[in-house]
């Protein structure tokens, strides 16, 4: 059976359990246990194909890699327990050839985001890139197609991205036939998981996630690989020199995109994401990173969430929708965005408390609206402040806006003075602005001083006298009307 199976079509060739069962069935064979047969066609099939010529081991060259000149990336799988739930995440791995030296990062995709911001994270750590050539299998996020040999077809965001950072691919045989070629960083991956990510990482979010597994890299550099005297941080700082310097502009690892608000105030972008209300019907502008989007109203920017990894999940912002719950009170109670509020801990028991007062004493729908301008407050004052006012206004058995407000304010002028805005939250720096006009009204002499000498005369105001001479006959004050 073995040998026919040389000249049967790939597909339809024996299977040791379908050996087994000819064997019983045929041949009236009888006390041959499957595992017996297994056993004897894992052993005997290599062989027959060698003796009729058809295969040949394996046989591998061992390499030699330049300080500095290369590196292989890949991606692998990862199973977290995000958020209670478990997750499929996927793990990048930047491997330097010589040293070892591996940069690791988790995303919830391995779309060209995620794999353009791991390098940008693995090149920032590393402080260089290699001179030579980069490693990869073909990922859809740097190849759009296969040619032949070599040959690929790239995406453009990828071509600008290593022009950017000037470095040369190198794309392996498709399928496992190309996998040795970059076994470094194949070999890296299972590592890794097994020794780092085993068990499931159980994490709140992966940011967290990330900042340990930073912390693990750093601490790998004490690390032997086997055969090797030196250890990876060692033989990285030969490398360090080496590596081309970083280039002094950053690179946007985002995505534009232009999706149109849809009439719920959200944009589609693989998940749905809230929008500001007035929003509804216009197209936007969407950058898409690995782990967040950024929303634009032209150049202004509107909204910004953390990326979802749940497929065709809402993330949802209750600021978003306060002007619509003024005109309709009635939509608040069972809205799913007050849900999502409740359960992020941003709309507390508090507000919950308030909201139940101020329905007793104005009624449903005017209750609503009190409810309404306090959330209103949370554009201009902090959180916690407007916490801290509800309580204070429920102390004294107050159910309006007005009192929260005031109780807010006194918190918020014994707290420090905020440095950033806050509505909507960012991580991102706040850009400082400078007014020329002050500056010059600080000093004005310093400014006159440095004006260039003006050679012009003096203006003479002589020919204002005559207005003093316009005056009525016999002495008659001067005329309060019009002077033509």
């Amino acid at each position: 059976m073995l040998r026919v199976d040389l000249d049967a079509p790939r597909k339809q060739r024996h299977t040791a359990r379908r050996i087994h069962d000819r064997l019983l069935g045929e041949h009236g064979v009888t006390g041959l246990s499957y595992s017996a047969v297994r056993d004897y066609v894992r052993r005997r099939r290599p062989e027959i194909a060698a003796l009729a010529g058809r295969a040949r081991p394996a046989a591998f060259i061992l390499q030699s890699h330049a300080p500095g000149a290369e590196a292989e990336v890949d991606f692998g799988e990862v199973w977290v327990e995000l958020a209670g739930e478990k997750t499929k995440c996927f793990l990048f791995a930047f491997r330097l050839s010589f040293s070892g030296k591996a940069v690791h990062r988790v995303f919830a995709s391995q779309g060209q985001e995620a794999f353009i911001e791991g390098h940008v994270h693995a090149l920032t750590t590393i402080g260089g890139v290699p001179t030579g050539q980069i490693r990869y299998d073909n990922l859809r996020s740097a190849v759009s197609r296969v040619l032949l040999g070599r040959n690929r077809t790239e995406s453009e965001h990828w071509i600008a991205f290593r022009s950017h950072y000037g470095f040369d691919p190198f794309y392996c045989i498709p399928g496992i036939e190309g996998a040795h070629e970059k076994g470094g960083v194949e070999g890296e991956v299972g590592r890794f998981r097994r020794t780092h990510l085993t068990p499931m990482p159980v994490i709140d979010s992966l940011a967290v996630l990330n900042t340990v597994i930073d912390e693990v890299d750093a601490a790998e550099d004490a690390r032997r690989i086997t055969g090797k005297t030196s250890t990876i941080g060692q033989d990285f700082a030969v490398e360090v020199p080496l590596l081309r310097p970083l280039p002094s502009d950053a690179f946007e690892t985002g995505q534009w995109l232009q999706p149109r608000v849809d009439r719920f105030a959200r944009v589609t972008v693989r998940c749905y994401y809230s929008v500001p209300a007035g929003l509804i019907g216009r197209q936007v502008r969407v950058l898409l990173r690995a782990s967040e989007l950024v929303i634009f109203d032209g150049r202004r920017e509107v909204a910004r969430h953390a990326r979802s990894v749940v497929k065709g999940s809402q993330t949802l912002v209750l600021d978003h929708y306060l002007e619509v719950f003024t005109r309709k009170p009635g939509a608040l109670p069972g809205a799913t965005v007050l849900a999502q509020a409740r359960s992020n801990g941003w709309f507390t028991s508090a507000h919950d408390a308030f909201w139940a007062a101020a329905r007793r004493v104005h009624g449903d729908a005017g209750g609503t609206r009190a409810l309404v301008e306090v959330l209103l407050l949370h554009r201009h004052l902090p959180h916690a402040d407007v916490v801290t006012g509800l309580e204070a206004a429920l102390r004294v058995g107050a159910s309006t806006a007005d009192v929260v407000a005031v109780e807010a304010r006194k918190r918020t002028q014994q707290s420090p003075r905020r440095t950033q805005p806050l509505w909507p939250p960012s991580d991102q720096p706040v850009a400082q602005v400078v007014s020329l006009t002050e500056r010059r009204l600080a000093d004005p002499a310093a400014v006159i001083g440095g004006l260039p000498p003006d050679p012009r005369p003096l203006p003479s105001v002589a020919r204002y006298d005559e207005l003093l001479t316009l005056r009525r006959a016999g002495g008659a004050p001067p005329s309060t009307g019009r002077v033509s």
